[in-house]
């Protein structure tokens, strides 16, 4: 099993040093965590460790001085006074580590508080000085200062308070329990069998979990959801009979701050229960959840809520006894409520047997039309899930006006960390450029706020003070049982970026790629950092670049389950994820003048932005607009050329990382290069059949010629 981000030697800095650890009087199973990583690091490098526990008395800041690194909970050592630096603070007890506190930094913490995931990090008189509100944000302290590497110890760094942007950083698992006949193990994913599941029941050996609830402590996140949101029938009997196994996965994400889910079939009052419908506004039905959610946290405490996807895709819903989502979502979130637990309803709802003749039918308006009325009609633990895009986590759509149209609902923006439709984990991909581009798309309050100030109850910079609501930032999770853990080994990065990007969406994509390469990679020869920045910063560009252009999207093969080119391989399904090329143009007519009237769902400034052919973004210009071949983009191209050009050009930039990477063999372990080696072979492939296919097709559409005069077939 390759240790991902968290080798033993990028714990080296830490591990040779002096270190106190006082995880105060609540540390809990996270707090031993933090002891845990702390010993085994000086154990594996020399340096030393003690612990202060609740009884041993006040430390003062002279016996701080004797250490390298002190990590501490805030009210683990009390202090006779109420204030730091003569600024009140909330608490009535002011921890030692706090006085160290300049009256800005002090400041700071007496206007927000340090709560149980905040950290603040400061040196003083020689010593990197960590305090947290609680043992979470003790271990998400811990490490930051394991990504700081030396630098955490050298040099003066200014004291910094960090803090989760959104509540909740969850990951879901599209694991399936039984082998699904179409599916598989694991739906979408790209990187071997379930970590949770073998042989039609929950693992034995779940050593491969408690090493992944470690990698996402890590990380900062914070929830996970074990089990597909299209729940099958073995699946289903995981919230009955199967729960005191989830009873043992929980156990080991526990200790790392992670908070355990489940998927739930609406049905299951019915298919589980026995009853005759799963009307939500039926009392034996009410009934029937809030029994099942009692033996829920009976077996598991601090069990985080339920996943659900209904009427979508053949799923069950609500809409069959006439109710609606937020009839569905109540339901559930009042049988949680007690206990605290919250209710992720996935708003990934369209029809799905749509008649591709049929061209004012629009798949992406779908989800507003569904939940957009629907605004303040949800409990307070409902959280609405909202894919970023409006159509399938494309390589390129534009951001959901979903996320600006429900200010009295929490929203959570949901990503995708497994490559389904970025190459599916065969292909170098890294995803951080995107999610950085969306989370900070100003989408709402006149483009002032942005979709991860949404989503994490933050007002935009120009919108009055008013009570605003958190949801949190989802994606679902791209690992697997292969020894690399997705499948191929650069993928890591996009777990990674997620964990990161959730934790601050405004951190430098490639600034977390280069900590990636730092930690998975420590003390590589230069050569290394270089080549991967090579392939990975543009990656997501590049492929993008040799796929479908200009933000029309999918072009993907059904057959192959979305991998690989088939330009109308969904052109005439039932699907609604059309391109509309003829003779004459492509590009699908979303206007509200012409077309569809999708953007009109957009706020202003965006609404007028997409509707006018002369200011909508050329990387969208085929998701909003069907022009002709000769229509010329900011480029001064025309769209035909730009499609020619771009897929060449892309091909020749991929066929160029083969070489580079060759040049690593024996600087990087030999199994990891052969595995890259051997994706990045295959990426070469893929991308050229892209290249060919999709030059081709719109070459014979539109009997324009490559003015390159590159070969077409």
């Amino acid at each position: 099993m390759h240790p991902a981000w968290l080798p033993d030697a990028a714990f080296a800095p830490l591990g040779s040093r002096r270190v106190l650890v006082a995880p105060g009087p609540d540390a809990g199973e996270v707090g031993g965590t933090v002891v845990d990583e702390v010993r085994r690091a000086v154990a594996a490098h020399g340096g030393s460790l003690t612990v202060h526990a609740p009884g041993d008395g006040v430390l003062d800041t002279a016996a701080l001085h004797a250490y390298d690194l002190v990590l501490a909970v805030a009210r683990s050592a009390a202090h006779p006074t109420g204030s730091v630096a003569g600024i009140p603070l909330p608490s009535t007890e002011v921890d030692v580590f706090l006085t160290l506190l300049t009256p800005s930094d002090a400041a700071d913490v007496a206007t927000t508080g340090l709560d149980e995931d905040t950290f603040v990090r400061m040196q003083t008189g020689g010593a990197t000085v960590v305090v947290a509100g609680g043992a979470t944000g003790l271990l998400y302290g811990l490490h930051d200062v394991v990504r700081s590497g030396q630098d955490a110890f050298v040099g003066d760094r200014p004291t910094t308070t960090s803090r989760p942007a959104a509540p909740v950083r969850m990951l879901d698992h599209w694991d399936n329990v039984d082998v699904h006949p179409v599916m598989g193990q694991v739906e979408r994913g790209y990187a071997g069998g379930s970590i949770f599941y073998a042989d039609g029941r929950v693992r034995d050996d779940l050593s491969r979990v408690a090493a992944y609830a470690r990698l996402l402590g890590s990380l900062g996140v914070n929830a996970v959801a074990i089990n597909n949101v299209n729940v099958h029938r073995t699946e289903a009997r995981l919230l009955t009979d199967g729960l005191a196994d989830v009873a043992r996965i929980a156990d080991l994400f526990r200790p790392h701050g992670v908070r355990t889910y489940l998927s739930v079939s609406f049905a299951a009052p019915m298919t589980l229960g026995g009853l005759g419908t799963s009307d939500p506004l039926d009392a034996d039905v009410q009934a029937w959840w809030a029994a099942a959610a009692d033996r829920v946290y009976a077996t598991i405490p601090d069990f985080g809520g339920f996943v659900v996807k209904a009427d979508s895709e053949g799923q069950p819903g609500p809409f069959a006894y006439g109710r609606d989502h937020a009839d569905g979502a109540n339901l559930l979130a009042q049988a949680l409520r007690p206990h605290g637990g919250t209710v992720f309803w996935r708003a990934f709802v369209y029809n799905h047997e749509q008649d591709w003749r049929d061209r004012r039918t629009d798949r992406a308006r779908a989800a507003y039309d569904h939940f957009a009325p629907l605004d303040g009609r949800f409990d307070d633990n409902v959280v609405l899930q909202v894919k970023y895009g409006p159509m399938d986590f494309q390589v390129r759509e534009p951001i959901s006006p979903v996320l600006a149209a429900m200010p009295r609902t929490r929203l959570a923006v949901e990503l995708q960390v497994t490559q389904e439709y970025t190459g599916q984990q065969q292909h170098v991909c890294y995803l951080g450029p995107l999610w950085h581009e969306a989370l900070g798309f100003p989408l709402a309050d006149d483009a002032t706020r942005t979709v991860a100030q949404v989503v994490s109850g933050v007002p935009g910079a120009s919108a009055p003070a008013r009570d605003l609501t958190a949801g949190g930032i989802t994606a679902v999770s791209n690992v697997g049982d292969d020894e690399f853990w997705t499948g191929h080994p650069l993928a890591q990065a996009n777990l990674y970026a997620y964990g990161r990007l959730a934790w601050d969406p405004t951190t430098d994509p490639v600034a977390v790629l280069d900590e990636w390469i730092g930690l998975t990679f420590p003390d590589a020869d230069p050569r290394v950092r270089g080549t991967l920045h090579t392939l990975m910063d543009d990656s997501w560009l590049t492929y993008e670049a040799y796929t479908a252009p200009l933000g029309v999207g999918f072009m993907v093969d059904p057959l192959r389950r979305h991998y690989g080119p088939n330009v109308d391989g969904y052109e005439y399904s039932k699907w609604g994820t059309y391109h509309f090329a003829d003779r004459d143009g492509v590009g699908v007519d979303r206007t509200v003048a012409t077309g569809t009237g999708y953007a009109g769902q957009y706020p202003p400034p965006w609404r007028d932005l997409y509707e006018d052919l002369a200011t909508c973004p050329d990387e969208l210009l085929l998701f909003f607009h069907h022009v002709p071949y000769g229509h010329v983009l900011r480029s001064g191209q025309t769209v035909i050329q730009h499609v020619y050009d771009t897929r060449a050009d892309a091909v020749d930039v991929v066929t160029a990382w083969v070489d580079a990477w060759a040049a690593l063999d024996g600087l990087v372990p030999d199994r990891l290069h052969a595995r890259v080696a051997e994706r990045l072979a295959e990426q070469v492939r893929s991308a050229t059949e892209w290249r060919d296919q999709v030059r081709t097709y719109f070459f014979r559409k539109s009997g324009v010629p490559d003015a390159s005069d590159r070969p077409i077939y």
